[in-house]
């Protein structure tokens, strides 16, 4: 039997899920699900139906799992809620402070129903979180560094193009190389903001902008750049078009830490992500829990979940006893 995957908005992690599901073995695209008119929307696969969001309701039965696509600011915390009422739904959440009030949310209207919600999955919570987890158990006497990038902030590229003057913009997030070398030293550094990242902007202006004005409303900004040594490159929107159009991510977590009874044994734990694609990348993560969602609803659970609470094996098509010869 192929698991039933719906999709909930069709922007670029929409169209990578549909990617991921047509990759799977064990999956099949039911239909898509869009706020916009749905003829519209020109989808990659063949035969599958594009349907308006609000008559996602009367898919209940058709649908094993629904992926959702929207953004953390406004979509998922009302999207995941609500559709956990319906379907087994997983998200990729991503505001870190605010996800225990989104599990709380999404746990108990996946209790109520009979479900199972997937939230914060993908790369930074979600294979990140795991690299930590595993790293904190096993070097309890330790410290965790995450630096990511280089690759393009999605948020702070949206934060640029809403200044007043601003037609287009990309923001790169890039490690400081001498902070990475300094971790992976093993000396333990204190590392300020400032220290791990700097960012660089590309930013293409309205005509009769003030470049100046626009560079100082950049570099003061709080919670985006303040904090950080950055640059801003103004240019023009065929060059931002030509290089600076794909969406590519990445980063590293470490944990350093000692064994020993005088502590006079070393230990680095590194995990390095580098993307070409955040979104595409990020979608075969959501592809892959909804394989757990869909197992974990079998066996008769429900409720909400994060990759932390994840089976390793129920993220995998392939059958335990497969793993166990291949891949333990």
């Amino acid at each position: 039997m192929s698991i039933r995957i719906g999709i909930l908005g069709y922007g670029n992690l929409g169209k990578g899920v549909e990617i991921a599901v047509n990759a799977a073995p064990d999956m099949e695209l039911a239909a898509v699900f869009t706020r916009r008119d749905p003829s519209s929307v020109q989808k990659q696969t063949a035969g599958v139906p594009v349907v308006s969001a609000a008559e996602a309701a009367a898919w209940k039965d058709r649908i094993d799992v629904l992926i959702l696509g929207g953004g953390s600011a406004t979509d998922l915390p009302e999207q995941t809620p609500q559709f956990a009422g319906i379907f087994n739904v997983v998200d990729s959440f991503d505001t870190h402070a605010r996800i225990p009030e989104h599990f709380a949310n999404v746990d108990r209207a996946a209790k109520e129903a009979g479900t199972i919600g997937i939230i914060s999955c993908g790369w930074d919570p979600g294979m990140f979180s795991l690299a930590r987890a595993y790293a904190n158990a096993i070097l309890p006497d330790g410290k965790d560094y995450t630096f990511w990038g280089k690759g393009v902030s999605q948020g702070h590229s949206d934060a640029i193009r809403r200044i007043k003057g601003v037609k287009n913009a990309r923001q790169y997030t890039i490690p400081v190389e001498a902070a990475l070398e300094a971790v992976r030293s093993g000396s333990d550094p204190e590392l300020t903001t400032r220290q791990k990242h700097t960012r660089e902007c590309f930013v293409v202006l309205e005509d009769g902008a003030d470049a100046a004005a626009v560079e100082k409303e950049i570099k003061e900004m709080p919670n985006y750049f303040s904090d950080y040594d950055t640059t801003v490159h103004f240019i023009s929107e065929e060059e931002l078009l030509r290089n600076h159009s794909a969406l590519p991510h990445g980063g590293f977590v470490f944990r350093t830490g000692s064994t020993g009874a005088a502590k006079e044994h070393r230990h680095i734990i590194e995990y390095k992500l580098t993307l070409d694609s955040n979104p595409e990348f990020t979608a075969s993560v959501l592809t892959a829990c909804a394989r757990a969602a869909w197992r974990l609803q079998q066996e008769g659970q429900s409720g909400c979940r994060t990759m932390l609470d994840l089976p390793p094996a129920y993220l995998s098509e392939r059958s335990a006893e497969d793993l166990r010869k291949h891949l333990l």
